[in-house]
């Protein structure tokens, strides 16, 4: 029987696949501004950060203020890759299924964006209902202030959640909240957390088992 009586998701690179994505909209538009940023180092830099921190980072490179409608056109293509290309993480569908605990999804960006995603991989009847932003409670990751919302929303003690995580930022949120984290990594990972606390997995399989204290 599992310890924990909370599992709070992420839902960018945990429960869809829309890091790598996103990251090659970045890329794609950081050319555009004479930056050679690669895929790879975009999601590096800037998976899981509140997108206004990352936009002062590419205007100190291009040493200029970039244009009101960045972000917008940021957001626009991404929606569009979005509808067109993304999937849900993969085992994710099966192991949401096999959870026997109550879960939510916790995400630092806003609700439209995390409705576009869940929408285009139905994804959504998972955690309609169940979905805290960011945006909406104006408190970002690596602030646990999202996550402890969820654990209050939820009347449940931070102790005894469990967050899964993908990038550094979410990974420090959950410890800060004083939560056990599982970072999800897969092959070849663009972010990696050393700290001892935290349980780093590579495969949704494995999920429900650690979550149920079947897996080791």
């Amino acid at each position: 029987m599992s310890s924990y009586q909370l599992v709070i998701f992420d839902c960018d690179g945990v429960i869809v696949d829309s890091e790598p994505l996103a990251a090659k909209v970045i890329s794609e538009m950081a050319a555009e501004l004479g930056l050679q940023i690669s895929q790879r180092e975009a999601e590096e830099r800037f998976n899981g950060r509140k997108i206004a921190e990352w936009i002062q980072e590419l205007e100190a490179d291009v040493q200029r203020p970039l244009a009101d409608t960045f972000i917008p056109e940021f957001r626009a293509r991404s929606a569009e890759r979005f509808q067109q290309e993304l999937q849900p993480v993969s085992g994710i569908k099966n192991a949401l299924e096999r959870l026997k605990v109550p879960y939510c999804m916790a995400s630092s960006g806003p609700m439209t964006k995390i409705n576009v995603t869940l929408t285009s991989t139905r994804m959504m009847p998972y955690f309609k209902g169940k979905i805290f932003s960011g945006y909406e409670l104006q408190t970002w990751k690596p602030d646990p202030g999202l996550f402890l919302h969820a654990a209050k929303a939820f009347n449940t003690p931070p102790h005894k959640c469990a967050v899964i995580e993908d990038s550094l930022a979410g990974v420090q949120a959950g410890l800060a909240a004083g939560m056990t984290v599982f970072h999800y990594q897969p092959e070849n990972p663009a972010q990696v957390s050393t700290d001892e606390r935290v349980v780093r997995f590579s495969s949704m399989a494995l999920l429900p088992g650690l979550i149920h204290g079947t897996q080791a």
